[in-house]
């Protein structure tokens, strides 16, 4: 069973950068999907980005579109979300997540990284 942990979740100002990273504890992640999902307080949770990890082919959420950009280290098993122009609205706690190319579901999931954005 692979494991994810991500890191880098933090307080921050509107308008404000941060990165997050998820480490991956499979030796190689070729045929997989890595997603990025958020939950806010009282909601359900959403969907981010998703990016194929051989191609490096990504997908966002409407919301997040041109302001957060899903990368991955393909030589390694890190992934990253890079989030630009933090808004207040944009509070939650992050997960990552693993998939197998065609399948719809995700199977693995990280336990969660705390992103506050203040306005």
């Amino acid at each position: 069973q692979v494991q994810l942990a991500e890191s880098g979740g933090r307080l921050v100002q509107s308008g404000d950068s941060l990165r997050l990273s998820c480490a991956a504890s499979a030796r190689t992640l070729t045929n997989f999907v890595m997603g990025w999902f958020r939950q806010a307080p009282g909601k359900e949770r959403e969907f981010v980005a998703a990016i194929t990890w051989s191609e490096g082919r990504s997908a966002y959420a409407d919301s997040v579109k041109g302001r957060f950009t899903a990368s991955r280290d393909n030589f390694g098993n890190m992934g990253y979300l890079q989030m630009n122009s933090l808004e207040p609205e944009d509070t939650a706690v992050y997960y990552c997540a693993l998939k197998l190319r065609g399948q719809s579901e995700y199977h693995a999931w990280g336990q969660g990284t705390q992103v506050t954005v203040s306005s």
